[in-house]
């Protein structure tokens, strides 16, 4: 876990439901980084319960508004097909969605080992796909994609560190005591292996898994980051009351 506690203690919260987030530099990038616990509500959105795809933070929002809460912190959170469906597992207040896949020939999720980030009331996880179906957790919300970007400690095997595929990238990584989830963003346009090394390197983690490139959004008031674009597929936001 290495400095991973010690930069959750920087970060600090504002209360306890609320996200902290902040900007860091590692190796001459810039990153936008925010963080979770388990006391924090913590959920996935995709459509509304008339099935009609939110697509992008305003409209989540909005249907939080009618429970008197509000996001204070979302990403897009895995990759989709053109129709915005989730590309593999996904789970949503304990009901599956979408089945697990290997990934085959799907882009970076075809990339494998490729994973899942599962939330549970207890703790946060990220568990490579072929373990994650030997062993299925009970995931409250999950939502796969690919690739790993850190496995144990290590990065992922297919990684170059002069590779010239160069993209703003966003993902997720979490603690060894499965307490705490960071959920990062790049702010410049950086390759898988400097991505990943910044989790590891940079914040001391030991797992974590990449969610997308190019249409990756967060919605920060912490740091004044509204993003917006293109319809979006699975979000992952942090709820608070309004």
């Amino acid at each position: 876990m290495r400095h991973f506690l010690a930069f959750i203690a920087v970060i600090g919260f504002c209360n306890a439901a609320q996200a902290g987030c902040e900007i860091r530099s590692f190796e001459g990038n810039s990153y936008s980084v925010c963080s979770a616990t388990t006391q924090e509500d913590v959920r996935l959105f995709h459509s509304d319960p008339e099935d009609r795809l939110f697509g992008g933070f305003p409209a989540v929002n909005r249907h939080l508004e009618a429970d008197g809460k509000h996001l204070s912190f979302a990403m897009n959170a895995g990759m989709y097909h053109e129709d915005r469906r989730p590309v593999g597992l996904y789970i949503e207040d304990g009901v599956e969605y979408s089945a697990i896949a290997d990934g085959g020939g799907f882009g970076n999720f075809g990339l494998v080992p490729n994973g899942v980030f599962c939330i549970r009331p207890d703790g946060f996880d990220i568990i490579e796909t072929q373990a994650f179906k030997a062993a299925p957790p009970a995931c409250t919300y999950a939502t796969q994609s690919g690739p790993m970007l850190v496995i144990d400690g290590a990065l992922h095997p297919a990684f170059l560190p002069d590779s010239d595929s160069v993209l703003i990238r966003n993902g997720v990584g979490v603690s060894d005591d499965r307490q705490q989830a960071v959920f990062v963003i790049s702010n410049d346009r950086i390759n898988f292996d400097s991505f990943a090394r910044f989790f590891r390197d940079g914040l001391g983690i030991d797992q974590a898994l990449f969610f997308d490139a190019k249409v990756s959004r967060i919605y920060a008031p912490d740091i004044s980051r509204f993003d917006s674009g293109l319809a979006l597929g699975v979000i992952l936001g942090v709820v608070s009351d309004s």
